[in-house]
């Protein structure tokens, strides 16, 4: 069956967008929540994606879009990973199917996409700044709607969730936020009552008597004064006693909650009464991830992100089949397992990250020395340049994408002091589906601008495991980028070895031109060297290993023995490795070469599979064939 023509459940055949939401009765929602789950998980399980997140918010989506008036009213999603049946009601439906596939809709909020998804997200904690912005110019343009942030509780391990939220309660605005938190549980019982209290305190004839009662008490000379206080401290002290929203209520937020995220009925009555009141408010929403396919409630880290399954069984499609070669990821962890017992200073951080990281031996076998600081990049950084002021050294695993958050920390607390801190940045360069908000494609141009910092990428798992032991051993800044996936089969040494610090190596030697490649970019290019032979181009290759320091008697080398040179890195071309050659050959006077460079150009790239954004820059196999030839037949052509 085309999937494109293969039908929904009978509710969401008929729902295209929220204004059909908003005349279901409870049991037709119900019924939707169940299709759009159904849909899903479908989807998922050929696309891969996120699929616990969004399976665990279905309920608090149908509410937020039947209570308020969307797209009028702004409804702004943190990260954006939850937000798949949000596309399936606001006229994504049809291409549904298409998720995260190239040329197809996106896995998180686009503004691009649709006038329902308000800001573009995929990094964490970003949404109750973005809607206190959006708010904020709302009154500067005296036009009137609702602006709600959903944040899930793990964003607010962030930093910058709480700057926005000490903005907003201190705005005293409108701002309503509601926090979908996921990580506890809550009896059918509680939840229900809980939910049954919220409703009647926020109703309007309780807010209107609590409201008379306090302008009565401060008409009442001296002693109503004094009754207001004390009954304000009594409140104050039950509330934090009993209720979880102390701290927000302290923040200036009225807090209503915690509310059962997966009865609709509740859900609505309680935001059709929040819709309504004045100044800001944050409720308090419990929900499970996975809600509703067993498979990603039992294993909800799994499911998380997940490549194509089965959805009978829940198993992977990939389930039996021996990948040709260990990740990069798995490299990394087994080699810093094997380093720390070896060196009891070694410690590792990472940012609510371990499993993606490779982490999970480590912290197994060290828990004295793994510490997970949750999404806050910016404090594991510094919190890694404390530890190293005491004499150890840390490993500070991070996506390359997140540690962008944290670039003051690095050049500020780690490289301005030379602290031994080793970066490990995995999945850089293209990370495939997840798209642009995740590409880990402007490391080398960010990080090489600093001093003190080595910048290094391997060619493979067995250089991965050198480049580590050389970083934990040189005494100095070190970041290490390596992409997302299977290495190329080059299995780790049971030793590792020390690089030399600086130092490429020639590995096809060459007469009419030199290609200089770093990190997953030289595999290519020995084989675009073998092609080459074959239509009498001799190409020499070279790992640069390192763009930080550059090797530079290999440069000068190359400068007298070639005059077509061309660099290829999975990396934006605009600060780059192949710009840090070019400044190298300007600085040495090394003018008389025809240098070309292959990158990504200045853009952001969007979704695909990665072997299909290679192809689309020309930094494969096939796009440094067609480069060399062109240029070796001296035409200018246009980077791919």
């Amino acid at each position: 069956m085309n999937p494109a023509k293969r039908s929904f459940g009978s509710v969401l055949n008929r729902i295209l967008y929220p204004e059909g939401i908003r005349t279901l009765n409870n049991e037709e929602l119900t019924a939707l929540a169940e299709d759009l789950r159904a849909t899903i998980i479908e989807t998922v399980s050929r696309t891969g994606g996120h699929l616990a997140s969004s399976l665990g918010a279905v309920e608090l989506t149908l509410a937020v879009h039947k209570v308020f008036n969307t797209p009028q009213d702004k409804i702004i999603w943190d990260v954006g990973h939850q937000a798949y049946a949000h596309k399936l009601i606001t006229g994504r439906a049809d291409r549904f199917f298409t998720l995260r596939q190239k040329g197809g809709i996106s896995g998180f909020p686009k503004r691009e996409e649709s006038p329902y998804d308000v800001f573009n997200v995929g990094h964490s904690s970003t949404s109750i700044s973005a809607a206190s912005g959006i708010l904020e110019a709302r009154d500067l343009k005296k036009e009137d709607f609702k602006v709600v942030a959903i944040i899930g509780d793990g964003s607010m391990t962030a930093g910058l969730s709480f700057e926005g939220l000490n903005w907003s309660g201190d705005r005293k605005k409108d701002l309503i936020i509601i926090l979908n938190d996921n990580e506890m549980s809550i009896s059918p019982n509680v939840g229900a009552l809980s939910s049954y209290l919220n409703s009647v305190m926020t109703g309007q004839t309780v807010k209107k008597i609590r409201k008379d009662i306090k302008n009565f008490l401060k008409t009442i000379p001296s002693i109503g004064e004094q009754v207001l206080e004390f009954s304000k401290r009594a409140e104050e002290s039950l509330k934090a006693l009993i209720v979880p929203g102390a701290l927000f209520e302290d923040l200036g937020f009225t807090y209503v909650g915690p509310l059962d995220g997966h009865r609709l009925d509740h859900l609505i009555r309680n935001l059709e009464n929040v819709r309504n009141m004045e100044g800001p408010v944050l409720v308090h929403v419990i929900t499970r991830k996975g809600k509703g396919y067993e498979f990603a409630e039992a294993e909800p880290l799994r499911f998380h992100g997940i490549g194509p399954f089965y959805p009978e069984t829940g198993g992977a499609k990939t389930a039996g089949k021996s990948p040709a070669a260990p990740s990069y990821t798995q490299v990394f962890g087994q080699t810093l397992v094997q380093l720390a017992r070896e060196n009891p200073r070694i410690v590792a951080i990472t940012a609510a990250m371990c499993e993606g990281t490779g982490l999970n031996a480590f912290a197994g076998e060290f828990p004295d020395r793994f510490f997970d600081v949750g999404i806050a990049e910016q404090h594991g950084v510094t919190f890694a340049a404390g530890l190293a002021v005491e004499g150890m050294i840390p490993v500070v695993a991070i996506y390359s994408s997140f540690l962008q958050r944290a670039y003051d920390q690095i050049l500020h607390d780690v490289c301005l002091q030379n602290l031994p801190v080793v970066f490990a940045l995995d999945r850089s360069g293209f990370v495939g589906e997840d798209g642009p908000t995740h590409h880990g494609l402007f490391d080398l141009a960010f990080l090489r601008s600093i001093p003190n910092l080595i910048v290094m990428a391997p060619k493979d798992e067995n250089e991965l495991q050198s480049m580590l032991f050389s970083a934990v051993s040189c005494g100095q800044p070190v970041a290490i980028r390596y992409p997302r996936g299977s290495g190329v089969g080059v299995p780790p040494d049971d030793e590792p070895r020390a690089l030399e610090i600086g130092k490429g190596e020639v590995l096809s030697e060459g007469t009419d031109i030199a290609i200089l490649a770093i990190g997953s970019t030289v595999y290519p290019a020995l084989r675009a060297a073998e092609r080459l032979r074959e239509e009498g181009i001799s190409a020499a290759v070279i790992n640069a290993r390192f763009v930080k320091p550059l090797d530079g008697s290999l440069l000068c080398n190359l400068a007298r023995s070639f005059k077509n040179i061309l660099t290829v890195e999975e990396n934006v071309l605009m600060g780059g490795f192949g710009s840090a050659v070019l400044e190298f050959f300007e600085e040495n006077n090394l003018r008389d070469i025809r240098v070309k460079r292959l990158g990504i150009r200045d853009e952001f790239a969007q979704h695909a599979t990665q072997a299909e954004l290679r192809n689309l820059y020309g930094i494969d196999e096939r796009g440094i064939v067609s480069t060399v030839s062109a240029m070796m037949a001296r035409k200018d052509i246009e980077t791919p």
